[in-house]
């Protein structure tokens, strides 16, 4: 029987995760995408802590594709990242292709300043 999406992307998902891990140092970029918005997070693993998070719920999207709207939410994290200390992170595209809207926060992301 043939995995229904959401089950191939956690699937994919747990075999990113078994190797991406984010410290204090060098923090994990985790994405989750929704069928509106774009959800972007700054993990610290081991102690289970988030230490930054944007989304495209605040943000001006009126007139924007998604694809747009995705790169300027990398841009905001790498700024606030930067803010905070951050340089370099790992990312985690969380079981989605890098494709699209993941492909193009990453670019705002790289954008930003930051490193991966």
């Amino acid at each position: 029987m043939a995995l229904s999406k959401q089950d191939r992307r956690l699937r994919i998902r747990r075999r990113i995760r078994k190797t991406v891990s984010g410290n204090s140092a060098v923090p994990r970029l985790s994405v989750f995408r929704s069928n509106k918005d774009i959800y972007v997070q700054l993990i610290n693993d081991e102690e289970g802590k988030t230490l930054l998070s944007v989304s495209s719920l605040k943000m001006e999207s009126k007139g924007k594709t998604k694809v747009q709207v995705s790169y300027e939410v990398g841009k905001v994290i790498a700024e606030k990242a930067k803010e905070a200390g951050i340089e370099k992170i790992v990312f985690d595209r969380g079981g989605y292709l890098y494709h699209g809207r993941v492909k193009s926060l990453a670019d705002g992301v790289r954008e930003g300043g930051l490193k991966f």
